[in-house]
């Protein structure tokens, strides 16, 4: 049987993410793809509601691809951000200040935004996704049990759901399990259908 997306195997799909996550959960939906990653400013302007601040990167992080996008690739970009209290948690870069972050998440519900840009030589499409998370309380030694054997350093928030954290923290998901990871793969293969 044909994979349903195969009327796009003459296309070269490009993922612009580092993201372990992101490329398994792209290849869960049965395309191949190559992996092409440039660095970006990722610095949010100040004045920006903190619920646009993943589509401004997604769509900062495509704009500025350095390689020009022939007619036969597809782009695909990604962000995502936590939004707590009206506040933007970016990646932590101490072991203190994950502690910090995800201490202040603990037994409270907070927002997860992710965007996906996606992009030819003719048009270019975002796609948004909203999850509302939930942890219970968590301990000060879990907290610090998560940080020092997983260290998400490279998560917005301080966590990822899917690793341990999420196992024992997460009590209510309002929205999709997979936007939490990074990349909403639902909205991602009815674009991607319609391409």
């Amino acid at each position: 049987m044909e994979p349903f997306l195969s009327k796009l195997s003459g296309k070269r799909i490009i993922l612009a993410s580092n993201s372990p996550r992101r490329q398994e959960l792209l290849k869960g939906l049965e395309v191949d793809f190559v992996v092409k990653v440039h660095p970006v400013d990722e610095t949010v302007p100040a004045e920006l509601p903190s619920e646009y601040a993943a589509a401004y990167l997604s769509k900062l992080k495509a704009e500025s691809f350095p390689d020009p996008i022939s007619e036969d690739e597809i782009l695909i970009t990604a962000d995502t951000v936590v939004i707590h209290k009206g506040r933007i948690l970016g990646k932590p870069t101490t072991e203190m200040e994950a502690f910090e972050m995800i201490k202040s998440l603990s037994g409270a519900t907070h927002t997860v935004m992710t965007a996906v840009t996606i992009m030819d030589s003719k048009k270019r499409v975002t796609l948004e996704d909203e999850a509302k998370v939930t942890l219970r309380f968590l301990e000060e030694d879990e907290i610090w049990h998560y940080i020092r054997k997983y260290k998400p350093f490279d998560k917005a928030g301080s966590y990822g759901i899917q690793e341990w954290i999420g196992f024992v923290g997460v009590s209510h998901i309002e929205g999709s399990y997979f936007s939490v990871m990074g990349f909403p793969q639902h909205l991602v293969y009815q674009q991607l259908k319609k391409w």
